[in-house]
């Protein structure tokens, strides 16, 4: 098994010469990457017609595919109809990735208001926990639950939280967004120890079989003290935002492990994410001799 890797919806440079997302699945496997996340952060519209043309082309051309839900999700919200509001939002979610033909969903967590960090993140095990029964129950078992790492400081997702939310079940990956903790902690992962150190944590609290598959979103994040994330850039940006990707392609190079990287660069992120896998597949060929 290998990583894949793949942009966060459609680029730029796909933007201009294509009409339909439909399309992704054939210009993806042309360029050499095997994975895309359709995007749902705005609500999830995705037509039957859609979802069986995406799903029919992905699997011609061996495009694995997960979904991102709504950014408007809050799992910790103070308020009971938010908080039901939200698994109904991952239900949608769930029955457009079943439709897609998709296996993980992209889940975020939410702010934590007036509340501390412990009161939410109590609150968010609870809703997660509801709207795992209740996509069980509709069929949707086969859907793995992705909460993602956030990037701003006053937002429910730091590494520990994200890990204490997938203890709740063994079927929930996390999403590891390495711009966003990186942002959330004003540039502190700056070497390769840095990153071993965050495998070696999600190793610890949930097992070596969800390290080796668990998914992620890498891009260069613009942050602020004391907020935290600002804003996607490219990686071409040398402005000392970071972090970078290369230490990490080693690791997982090294480790032989199997994640899903999304890129979600501003704009270029499937230019990113090939760069992503054009390394990593020089530091494996490393690994093996």
């Amino acid at each position: 098994m290998s990583a894949r890797f793949g942009p966060a919806g459609n680029s730029d440079s796909f933007s201009v010469s294509h009409k339909s997302t439909v399309e992704a699945p054939a210009y993806l496997k042309e360029i050499g990457l095997d994975h895309y996340e359709y995007q749902c952060g705005r609500g999830v519209k995705v037509s039957d017609a859609l979802a069986a043309a995406l799903r029919a082309e992905s699997g011609k051309y061996g495009i694995s595919l997960s979904v991102h839900a709504p950014y408007f999700i809050s799992l910790s919200g103070i308020e009971k109809e938010k908080r039901d509001k939200s698994i109904d939002y991952i239900l949608q979610t769930c029955d457009a990735a079943n439709r897609l033909g998709a296996e993980r969903i992209v889940i975020h967590s939410g702010s934590c208001a007036k509340l501390s960090r412990e009161e939410a993140l109590e609150l968010a095990k609870d809703t997660l926990l509801r709207a795992r029964r209740e996509a069980v129950q509709r069929g949707f078992e086969h859907i793995r639950f992705c909460p993602e790492t956030m990037g701003k400081v006053n937002q429910l997702g730091d590494l520990d939280e994200v890990l204490e939310l997938c203890r709740l079940d063994d079927s929930f990956l996390p999403c590891v967004d390495f711009g966003h903790l990186n942002a959330r902690c004003f540039g502190c992962i700056k070497s390769i120890e840095d990153y071993d150190a965050m495998l070696t944590k999600i190793r610890d609290r949930i097992g070596s079989e969800r390290l080796g598959c668990f998914h992620s979103h890498f891009s260069k994040i613009e942050f602020t003290v004391p907020g935290g994330e600002k804003r996607h850039l490219t990686f071409e940006h040398n402005d000392g935002f970071g972090p970078d990707y290369e230490p990490l392609m080693e690791l997982v190079a090294r480790y032989g492990l199997s994640p899903v990287f999304i890129c979600e660069s501003a704009g270029t992120q499937t230019e990113d994410a090939l760069a992503m896998k054009q390394y990593y597949q020089s530091v494996k060929q490393e690994v093996k001799r």
